[in-house]
């Protein structure tokens, strides 16, 4: 299994974001023998092409090494001068300053390895993130909390969100924490009468349930009288909302911005009514208007069908006078 692979495989099986720091600690030993390889395979490189390179050169020497040559020899001829002995301070004093030179080396040579660890870790990490971005998957790479964690692609968040909610119950913020946590994260580091200040209410209670449900954590005392505590966000708090750190925290104009881009959503043109009532004008309309039935509130039967509901005799409205009664003559 490639040093990918298994960057890949701890990133899955972590709960937590995985940092860089653990990664080295974890499989530090295994990128460096695949570094060691990698340069032993390049000086190989350079030797052979050095190689190459001196056997098309002559193999005379030159004239500055011709008189190089016999400056040595005579300096080697020149006797010893009376009176001089070898200076043993002088090559110790040489020995102790290698030594220093020596430390120094492997301590650079320590600090160059690390360097060259985090690089090839950093670089694997990159194409895994690239990889995952540019693949057809679900899945992505995310810098969260100081660490690298797998999470969902934004453009699938309605579909996890659905498969989540019957899972386990979400976290549920009443309004009075979300103001709370608002301030703490935007303010901190903040003691409580400050956030009460802020709110216009006491928000003592609150912050003991945001730190029960450990959104919120103590950082120090702040140094005025009476020494207040102060109250910041934890790494929880990151998880939670997915940042990587408190500078991705939105704006007072993006929350201007979403809040009108949610208004937009929510606004419904009113429609007018289909049906309006206005009064009659003409006779006939006050015939038609009469006769009109609407169901009744008690739940009867509708009125049309009603067989009490008969016109009786004489009952209408007419623009002609009655008939006159026949009138018997009476007979003596």
């Amino acid at each position: 299994m490639s040093l990918k692979a298994k960057i890949e495989a701890v990133i899955y099986a972590s709960e937590e974001p995985v940092t860089l720091a653990q990664l080295v600690g974890l499989l530090g030993q295994e990128a460096q023998v695949e570094l060691d390889q990698i340069a032993a395979a390049q000086h190989s490189l350079a030797l052979d092409e050095a190689e190459a390179a001196a056997s098309n050169e002559a193999a005379e020497p030159s004239d500055a090494e011709a008189l190089n040559a016999e400056v040595l020899v005579e300096e080697a001829a020149e006797p010893v001068a009376e009176g001089e002995a070898p200076a043993t301070s002088e090559a110790e004093t040489a020995a102790e300053g290698d030594a220093e030179k020596q430390a120094a080396r492997e301590a650079k040579d320590e600090k160059e390895k690390a360097r060259r660890l985090r690089e090839r870790f950093r670089s694997l990490l990159d194409e895994l993130i690239s990889d995952y971005a540019n693949g057809d998957r679900g899945l992505e790479i995310r810098e969260v909390a100081s660490g690298y964690r797998l999470a969902t692609k934004p453009e699938y968040h309605d579909a996890v969100r659905g498969f989540v909610k019957s899972l386990k119950p979400p976290l549920k913020l009443s309004l009075q924490a979300l103001e709370t946590l608002a301030v703490v994260a935007y303010k901190q580091p903040v003691t409580a009468p400050e956030v009460s200040e802020i709110r216009g209410v006491d928000s003592g209670g609150v912050l003991g349930s945001l730190m029960t449900r450990k959104l919120v954590t103590t950082a120090g005392r702040k140094q005025v009288i009476g020494r207040p505590i102060l109250y910041k966000t934890t790494k929880d708090f990151l998880l939670r909302f997915g940042l990587k750190d408190i500078n991705e925290l939105p704006s007072i104009e993006e929350f201007e911005k979403m809040a009108g881009e949610l208004v937009e959503q929510e606004e419904i043109p009113m429609e007018a009514p289909t049906h309006e009532h206005h009064a009659p004008e003409s006779p006939g309309e006050v015939e038609e208007e009469r006769h009109t039935h609407l169901p009744q509130a008690d739940g009867s039967p509708d009125p049309v069908d009603d067989p009490l509901d008969d016109e009786l005799p004489g009952d209408g409205v007419t623009d002609e006078a009655p008939e006159a009664a026949p009138v018997e003559a009476k007979q003596d």
